[in-house]
């Protein structure tokens, strides 16, 4: 990878992940002049990570205005789901590729740390770890197409789950989310990359079905 690719790879991956830990929330108006002063580099480079994100739906330009933080609308958000239960399911069966040692050695040190976490639950530490095993996930498919569309899906919904966190029980989510790293493992273990699959698609149509039953409540004790 060249010099002129790692910069904006590094650039991306920042103003990703402080999108998706709402570091930016929804609203939030992100000036090319600025983020090329803070980052060290030109408005080129800057303007096309921009339209990277654009293309990815996590921002939107609007004439006038500029570029803006998107956020994501209630039935939208049922129907990214869907697609995203679908597609954790066909990492099983599209060009599936066996975990490598040092991948296990990663998910077993993510199962300590959540452990920990479920111990003493922390949002953002929670969101951050949960980006961190769904990037492994992506690794248990040759299929790049496949690959890039999930991860793609995954950050739409990831800032959707931390924005309302305040609706959820934390503690119940942690715990979710150490058994699934656990049922990953030993999917993994036993070489099953399908069985790993089918655990992630499970675990992504609950945490939907959790979010759904806390944002109908909030509306009910609202109403």
């Amino acid at each position: 990878m060249s010099e002129v690719e790692t910069r904006h790879h590094r650039l991306y991956d920042a103003l990703r992940a402080r999108i998706c830990l709402l570091d930016y929330p929804p609203g939030t108006k992100l000036g090319e002049e600025a983020l090329a002063a803070e980052f060290g580099v030109s408005r080129t480079p800057v303007r096309r990570v921009l339209a990277r994100l654009s293309d990815e739906g996590l921002v939107e330009t609007r004439h006038g205005i500029g570029t803006i933080v998107t956020d994501v609308e209630p039935a939208e958000l049922a129907h990214v789901y869907a697609l995203r239960m679908e597609l954790a399911e066909l990492v099983g069966r599209l060009s599936p590729c066996p975990p490598e040692p040092e991948m296990l050695e990663r998910i077993r040190a993510m199962l300590t740390r959540a452990e920990a976490l479920a111990r003493n639950p922390e949002a953002r530490a929670f969101a951050e770890l949960n980006a961190a095993f769904f990037d492994e996930s992506l690794a248990l498919t040759g299929n790049t197409p496949l690959a890039e569309t999930a991860e793609r899906l995954y950050f739409q919904t990831a800032r959707i789950w931390l924005a309302r966190i305040g609706a959820l029980d934390l503690s119940r989510e942690c715990e979710s989310f150490v058994a699934e790293i656990r049922e990953t493992l030993a999917a993994l273990e036993a070489g099953d990359v399908m069985a790993a699959a089918l655990v992630r698609r499970a675990h992504v149509s609950m945490s939907f079905t959790r979010l759904k039953g806390a944002e109908g409540a909030a509306e009910a004790a609202g109403g």
